[in-house]
């Protein structure tokens, strides 16, 4: 295996990792909070918000380089 290949690979499961983690966190933070439901939702929706552009990026990337034909 390649470096390259090899840093990619982690990237994305150590990202992922720590994203679940940060969805715990959230999670853990509307509970002890006592939020709501509707509080929770605002939670997760301004805190998770990175997390969801994480991984819109590469899709939206694939879908980009998809319809342009672009080979990369």
């Amino acid at each position: 295996m390649e470096t390259e290949q090899f840093e990619s690979l982690m990237m994305y499961a150590l990202v992922g990792g720590l994203m679940v983690f940060m969805f715990f966190i959230i999670w853990d933070l509307a509970k002890t909070s006592k939020a709501g439901r509707l509080g929770t939702a605002i939670l997760f929706l301004g805190l998770g918000l990175c997390l969801f552009a994480f991984l819109a990026k590469p899709i939206i990337t694939y879908i980009i380089e998809t319809a342009r034909d672009i080979h990369g």
